[in-house]
């Protein structure tokens, strides 16, 4: 498959994403072709590890491909959609959960499906060119391919903040927040890479890895602890607006720009995971939940048309006022029944 470079060198399984001219964009096809790999290399006695990386300097994996959930979707075909986003969500799982060690070296972006690829494995590297995202509120989903789980473990109330308004991590704070584990400079990742595939030892990474650049995300820590404690939309939006400090006007204005039901549903999503202890597989079940519904209930397609159809960037979201109704959140993630997300 062009899109993405799958072999096995040396001790290593390797999947390479070949598809830079479209920022390493996830198609169904190479989601499909990487549990493949995963699932016959997890029998391979040949293999000990699995490194995972991109071409390009740009991005690792800027999300999935949604031209065609577009497409079906506006076709009243939502089908599709279901079937990208159940076996997606399966593939995050089994890495999360794979036998052996799974080495992710993360560059440029890295967003929405590339974080359901990159950032579940046990070994997780970012550089200085790192920029780790959940921008998915900005388009009418959630955080999903299993970030919620992520954001939910996060210190104090920077899952809330990520998770609402998009914003991005550097390598610093990737790692502060559970998105990555080490930070090495990416001039140093191919002889890294080439160890690995010689020696099948990720205990290389351990020594290998420096120390990160600070976390930038400390420096408005207070702010956002105080201001995202909140467990209501509105809440956070009059909290922000009566704060007169750079950062809320920041976050305020990102806050708006996203749609109101998928941040709504964030909160709850969050609450909930923690409250539970849940696990990855509980978390992305209820990102399915929502995502199952996206199209058909949530503003996804009008997000998408705004964001990169039409590129207007004034998606008219439901709720504009952030006054979402417990009632609409409680119905976007009650259970499918026999729909729900299984393994």
């Amino acid at each position: 498959m062009s899109d993405i470079d799958i072999r096995i060198t040396g001790r290593a399984g390797r999947i390479t994403f070949t598809r830079a001219h479209a920022l390493n964009a996830m198609t169904y096809d190479m989601c499909m072709a990487i549990d493949t790999a995963l699932r016959g290399w997890a029998e391979n006695d040949a293999v000990a590890l699995v490194v995972i990386d991109a071409e390009g300097d740009k991005a690792f994996c800027a999300g999935g491909d949604i031209a065609e959930l577009y497409e079906t979707g506006m076709r009243g075909d939502y089908g599709y959609g279901r079937a990208f986003w159940r076996d997606e969500y399966r593939l995050n799982a089994y890495i999360a959960e794979y036998r052996k060690p799974v080495i992710s070296f993360m560059q440029g972006f890295t967003m929405g499906g590339g974080v359901g690829i990159g950032c579940h494995g046990s070994h997780r590297v970012v550089g200085d060119s790192s920029k780790i995202a959940m921008p998915e509120c900005g388009i009418g989903l959630v955080p999903d391919v299993g970030g919620s789980f992520v954001l939910a473990g996060a210190p104090g109330r920077l899952g809330e903040y990520l998770g609402t308004t998009g914003t991005r991590m550097g390598p610093g704070d990737a790692i502060l927040v559970g998105f990555a584990d080490h930070y090495l400079p990416e001039a140093h990742w191919p002889a890294l890479i080439a160890e690995l595939e010689a020696s099948g030892d990720a205990a290389l990474l351990e020594t290998a890895a420096q120390t990160p650049p600070p976390a930038a995300l400390n420096a408005d820590r207070a702010e956002i602890d105080h201001h995202f404690a909140h467990s209501l939309l509105c809440d956070i939006r009059d909290s922000l607006h009566a704060a007169e400090t750079e950062f809320a006007h920041r976050a305020l204005k990102a806050l708006m720009h996203a749609c109101p039901i998928s941040s709504a549903c964030t909160l709850e999503m969050l609450t909930r995971l923690r409250r539970d202890s849940s696990d990855i597989r509980a978390a992305l079940a209820q990102e399915y939940r929502f995502t199952w519904r996206a199209m058909e209930h949530g503003d996804f397609l009008e997000g998408i048309r705004a964001q990169i159809i039409d590129k207007d960037r004034n998606p008219n979201w439901q709720y504009r006022d952030l006054n979402v109704p417990g009632a609409k959140v409680a119905a976007m993630l009650e259970p499918l029944g026999t729909d729900e997300l299984t393994f």
